[in-house]
């Protein structure tokens, strides 16, 4: 727990100081509110936008009202981590499972430095864990130490119901970080409808041994979530291209399907440094918050 912690911070300070040194200064967090939240009532005024009149309350025969809005101080971070066994494959220390996780650390330390309330998700094909959203450093900690602790009860896969159950809990407009290796069906509506009622970021971790099988003949491979054993042959061209190629096709598909939906995405490799890809992430979504 203490090593992980001292690689948790050691990465949020390499990140602050990579964005306070490439942004000069001029960075709007991940993690501040960016939009505004209704404030109050008050008479129409000429010349207000009739898109802000509140209907329900004018209909009481008080005469015309206008919605009052306020700029959203804190931002609420939900994390929903795949716990599922393919999370699983990788080597020791750096199975897909463990980068979600550390991803899942860093961000929830940079996230309540910014005061912001953070709440994490763990989902197989059931609920694992779920902690409720709250601000200050015992919440990032306590996500830390339920992620080091964390033994899934069930090894399949539901991105569907997983994010089911995240449009349910999740009742206030919030940044949705979903961390997943997206080998699963059918999730496509429920990953829109996040996308439409939450700031919904999407973190693709694959790791080569999915993609890049070593030459070694024919071997078992068990399935981890079915631990069904099949027998393959490594050294079969077309089975090698044929693994690759679905790979490909997944992650064309996410990177296809975030980008109609509006949703931030970015695609990792367990044996990469995930730290500059979090950073452009940030730039990006910096540059969509002026802009917005």
């Amino acid at each position: 727990m203490k090593e992980l912690l001292k690689k948790l911070r050691k990465y949020e300070i390499q990140i602050r100081k990579a964005i306070n040194s490439q942004m000069q200064g001029d960075f709007h967090s991940v993690f501040k509110g960016t939009g505004l939240e209704f404030d109050d009532v008050r008479p129409y005024q000429y010349g207000d936008d009739i898109r802000t009149i509140d209907w329900n309350v004018s209909a009481k025969g008080h005469g015309m009202y206008v919605k009052t809005f306020r700029e959203e101080k804190e931002q609420t971070v939900f994390f929903i981590l795949d716990v599922s066994a393919s999370k699983d494959i990788g080597a020791p220390g750096k199975t897909k499972v463990d980068i979600g996780k550390e991803i899942c650390g860093v961000l929830s330390l940079a996230a309540v430095k910014e005061s912001s309330h953070v709440g994490l998700i763990c989902y197989s094909d059931i609920r694992e864990r779920y902690i409720k959203p709250t601000k200050g450093h015992s919440q990032a900690y306590e996500i830390i130490s339920t992620l080091t602790s964390l033994k899934p009860t069930s090894t399949g896969t539901n991105l569907t119901k997983a994010m089911a159950f995240a449009l349910n809990a999740i009742r206030r407009r919030s940044v949705v970080i979903l961390i997943s290796d997206f080998i699963d069906e059918g999730y496509e509506h429920n990953l829109k409808a996040l996308a439409q009622r939450h700031d919904l970021v999407v973190i693709h971790i694959s790791d080569k041994r999915e993609t890049d099988l070593p030459r070694l003949g024919i071997i078992p491979v068990i399935d981890k979530e079915t631990k069904k054993t099949v027998w393959v042959n490594t050294s079969f061209g077309e089975f090698r291209n044929n693994v690759g190629l679905h790979h490909r096709q997944r992650q064309d598909y996410l990177t296809q399907l975030s980008r109609k939906h509006e949703i931030n995405f970015i695609s990792l490799d367990t044996d990469e440094d995930y730290v500059p890809k979090l950073l452009r992430l940030f730039k990006v979504r910096n540059k969509s918050m002026k802009t917005s």
